[in-house]
């Protein structure tokens, strides 16, 4: 209207903004940030798959300030919090896969006091978190209890006499069996004596870990190498509390790293720094390289524990034929994390064409990967198969019964 009455009166059509761009400078300057400190507390270190906390205090937060942070790709969880009335915000955050990763920035956001702007600093952080394996079995000694337990407990006062291996001469007394007395010594002595004999250690025992892309697929959160190297690292545990020797294979698209099998803890330390440093592939595995070698490298008499995986009968029949050609002279167990899901959609009714051939393709894969382990077990592997929250359990308890039964 200004401007078509007159143009004198022109500059009047200015005072809005000239008010607008007073109150916004105003605005900007009552909201402009105390100086203040941004301080993070985070673990160093931890155990891939679990939760922690990152907190960070601003000695100098606004009303209504949020934080929010732009995660790696081995960190999931939430990205962004307000802050609390004394400075302090908190972001529950997950591990998902090992590695250090960076957190270097963080932006503040707050709003002015007039609600005109928002202010977002970039500030930075310099923080990172190093994701490890997961040995919090090993460190609860619960691992330690069950291992020696079972194999320097009660259950060796029972086998005594059916082991492999001479433990001591020791005066025969009612009870024990007659089989083990020693006549050429109780007539000597003239005394009867008996032989005490115990299951043999000092076994050779290797852990392959396949790291090919087929091991890069989530179940549970996690992929399914960590749930390996989680089992790996829980089973050579106990095969040093059991006195055996241990040692590592890594491979996808070819060998990547054999360590010899050595006893003590120093070979636990040796694990744990190799899991750490597994990468996730996105090749496909070759087995017939990687098997060839791996048994090229070990002793005949050895127990090779087999961590990888399979989509159907046709992409595991080389697979099987090298695993057939180990097996002929070592001990195999074969370990397969099952994925739940696609068992838990069995049960569902069909209510679609669609749900139809998803249910076809899932009873179609489930047949094939049974196909796979029964043949596996005609060749006299020792296969673990399942869910990911019970493998180690099964597995160490496959190993433990390997050793009382002394099949190495």
């Amino acid at each position: 209207m200004v401007a078509v009455i007159a143009d004198a009166l022109s500059f009047v059509a200015l005072l809005p903004w000239l008010g607008l761009l007073l109150v916004g400078l105003a605005d900007i300057f009552m909201s402009m940030r105390r100086s203040g400190h941004v301080d993070a507390d985070a673990p160093t270190e931890v155990f891939v798959g679990e939760d922690f906390t990152l907190a960070l205090r601003d000695t100098g937060a606004r009303p209504g300030q949020r934080l929010r942070l732009k995660l790696p790709e081995g960190l999931a969880g939430g990205s962004e919090t307000p802050f609390s009335d004394n400075g302090l915000a908190e972001l529950r955050l997950n591990a998902k896969r090992r590695g250090t990763w960076a957190i270097a920035h963080i932006w503040l956001m707050w709003p002015s006091q007039l609600g005109l702007f928002e202010f977002i600093p970039k500030l930075p952080l310099g923080g990172e978190v190093r994701v490890v394996p997961n040995i919090r079995l090993v460190q609860s000694g619960a691992l330690t209890a069950k291992v020696m337990s079972t194999l320097i407990g009660v259950k060796e006062n029972r086998a005594i006499g059916e082991g492999s291996e001479f433990h001591q001469l020791r005066e025969f007394v009612s009870g024990m069996d007659v089989k083990s007395i020693d006549w050429k010594r109780s007539a000597r002595t003239r005394t009867l004596l008996g032989k005490e004999l115990r299951a043999e250690r000092n076994h050779h025992v290797i852990l392959a870990v396949d790291a090919g892309f087929l091991m890069r697929e989530e179940i549970g959160g996690l992929a399914k190498i960590d749930h390996a190297v989680t089992a790996a690292l829980a089973v050579a545990w106990s095969a040093t509390v059991g006195g055996d020797l241990v040692g590592h294979f890594s491979y996808d698209v070819q060998p990547r790293s054999f360590a010899k099998p050595m006893a003590g803890r120093g070979a636990f330390v040796r694990m744990r720094s190799w899991a750490a440093e597994i990468d996730y592939v996105a090749r496909e595995t070759n087995h017939t390289l990687a098997l060839s070698e791996l048994n090229a490298r070990t002793p005949k008499r050895s127990l090779i524990i087999i961590f990888t995986d399979f989509v159907d009968t046709t992409s595991a029949e080389l697979m099987l034929e090298n695993i057939a050609i180990l097996a002929k002279r070592r001990l195999i167990v074969f370990v397969a994390i099952r994925d739940p899901e696609i068992e838990d959609r069995l049960p569902a009714a069909p209510d679609k064409i669609s749900d139809v051939a998803t249910l076809v393709a899932v009873s179609q894969s489930i047949s094939e990967r049974r196909l796979v382990l029964e043949r596996l077990n005609r060749m006299g592997v020792t296969v673990v198969d399942a869910k990911p929250e019970q493998i180690t359990g099964r597995l160490i308890a496959a190993y433990l019964d390997i050793k009382e039964r002394e099949l190495i």
